[in-house]
């Protein structure tokens, strides 16, 4: 049974995946682990720096969502590491980590690592989620928020940017005078932290995956299986290619190789999402009728508001007063972007894109005052240690303009410069300042451990073709690709959901997929937006 939350979903700022989205709409699934209630603390091996120590959960989870509190079902703890491991004697760091019992009278012996993505979100922001929709049904899951995210010690966040991201939404992201006020928010919060002692070069992939390793060793677990989505999947597949003992299975949603630089891949993958979306259109009696050229009209549309942006107005979620939303080009093309990350949002996008081609930009702007999360909820600080050191450095504005430009030939190029989700990446990485990750991050990994592929066909961010490529390494790996469906599969389809549990349960094959034929593209609709 799915569990629909009444409130609408607490979005991150949108870099991969929804970092600390609530998983509205996640349903039953998934299988086993240790039968005791609690998390086990086991001595550390001799000489480790790493340690694990029971603590309350924390209280609030998510402030202002009281029904995602964590209950009894769940233990709680911290584990403490190195900042960074090649300072043993410097400063140590706290993980959170909560832990839930399977609902299962006999639970399997193996649990499920949650490794949700961001980067800089929390997994224990929807651990209730997750429980709701019945996915500890077998087994335990362990939750982890990664270093520098929300319950962990130290949280990375940063006020200036959020505080940024709120009034962003009145000016045009095109005017280099926004871009200033970016760069403003991103630097007063590198300088804030930096001042604070932190080694924000510590807060990358590499050091989190040593994370994980020690976590599964210092709880005493001799095999888990591994959920990751979107950075999430970067990370597992990194755990799995460095730290390989003790992985069961994996199963990788929405995927992000180690092997692809995002950056680059932003506009093409972009264009991919456009393509699928105009393309379903058209195979829609209706949907085609009523916008034969939708495909067009966008370019169109987002070459126009380039020169001369829409001012619209929508309620604020908050209950405040109107927000005023200007929707230039790059807005219109990056909302399109970021519907791909909220699963129930593509029926209305070809109506919402049609509206703003005519010169209303209501709807438009109703989603994309939606699209703000509350403040103080995503560790940044993950975000740019782990973009600013392993994806931005191993490309440039030039190459990366490049490949836009040969993916979007229609589009603008001040639209193109400015990349989907993180618009001024490459400002923000040079102030970041963390220097380029060796070049063996980015190796691609090679395991026949059994991995389970998910991605929606729809999906505008993390594409299908990424998961062949992380599928050409991984030699027990099945792809299965869900129609009309976009970021973050197992939270938007009950089948994928169904699969996994099964996959889990038998990751070596004779597991049930059948439900995938039944899943289609949804109807979009024609009339006006409401």
């Amino acid at each position: 049974m799915a569990f629909q939350s009444r409130r609408r979903p607490v979005r991150c700022r949108p870099f991969l995946s929804r970092p600390t989205r609530l998983l509205s709409g996640l349903v039953v699934a998934v299988t086993a682990l240790l039968p005791g209630p609690a998390l086990a603390l086991a001595s550390p091996p001799s000489g480790a720096a790493a340690h694990f120590d029971p603590a309350a959960c924390p209280t609030p989870n998510v402030p202002g969502f009281p029904q995602l509190d964590l209950g009894p079902e769940f233990s709680c703890g911290y584990l403490t590491v190195p900042e960074h491991r090649s300072v043993p004697d410097g400063r140590t760091i706290r993980m959170a980590v909560a832990r839930v019992k399977a609902a299962s009278p006999n639970p399997r012996p193996d649990p499920i690592l949650w490794l949700t993505g961001g980067p800089g979100g929390s997994a224990i922001a929807t651990a209730v989620l997750t429980v709701q929709a019945g996915l500890n049904r077998d087994r335990d899951i362990v939750f982890v928020d990664q270093r520098g995210t929300l319950h962990s010690d130290p949280l990375l966040s940063c006020p200036e940017i959020d505080a940024f991201l709120n009034d962003a939404l009145a000016l045009p992201a095109l005017d280099p005078a926004t871009g200033e006020r970016s760069s403003a928010a991103t630097r007063a919060c590198r300088d804030r932290l930096a001042g604070q002692g932190y080694d924000l070069a510590a807060y990358n992939t590499t050091e989190n995956a040593a994370d994980l390793a020690d976590l599964r060793t210092a709880l005493g677990i001799g095999r888990w299986n591994v959920y990751g989505v979107s950075y999430g999947t970067d990370l597992a597949l990194q755990l799995l290619r460095d730290h390989p003992r003790g992985i069961r299975s994996l199963v990788l949603d929405s995927l992000l190789p180690p092997q692809v630089n995002f950056v680059n891949g932003s506009w093409p993958n972009a264009a991919s999402g456009y393509r699928a979306l105009f393309e379903a259109c058209s195979a829609q009696p209706a949907c085609a009728t009523a916008y034969p050229d939708l495909a067009g009209e966008f370019t169109r549309t987002v070459a126009r508001l380039a020169r001369q942006p829409l001012i619209a107005e929508a309620p604020d979620t908050a209950g405040g007063p109107v927000r005023r939303v200007v929707i230039d080009g790059y807005t219109l093309a990056n909302l399109v972007v970021q519907e791909s990350l909220r699963p129930g949002t593509y029926a209305g996008l070809p109506a919402l894109i049609h509206s703003a081609a005519q010169g209303d930009g209501g709807p438009a702007a109703r989603e994309l005052v939606n699209s703000l999360s509350p403040p103080g909820i995503v560790g940044y600080g993950l975000t740019f240690g782990v973009f600013c050191r392993e994806h931005v450095p191993y490309t440039d504005p030039a190459t990366e303009l490049a490949k836009a430009e040969q993916a979007l030939p229609g589009f603008p190029d001040e639209v193109l410069a400015l990349v989907p989700q993180s618009p001024r990446i490459f400002d923000d990485c040079g102030i970041w300042d963390v220097g380029k990750a060796p070049a063996s991050v980015r190796h691609p990994v090679r395991s026949a451990v059994p991995v389970l592929l998910l991605d929606g066909t729809f999906d505008a961010v993390t594409p299908p073709g990424w998961a062949k490529i992380a599928a050409r390494g991984l030699s027990s790996s099945r792809l299965l690709l869900f129609p009309g469906i976009g970021h973050d599969v197992v939270s938007a389809s009950d089948c994928a959901r169904s699969i996994m549990v099964d996959f889990l349960q038998r990751p070596r094959g004779g597991y049930d997929t059948s439900c995938l034929s039944q899943v289609t593209v949804p109807q979009f609709t024609t009339g006006p937006t409401s």
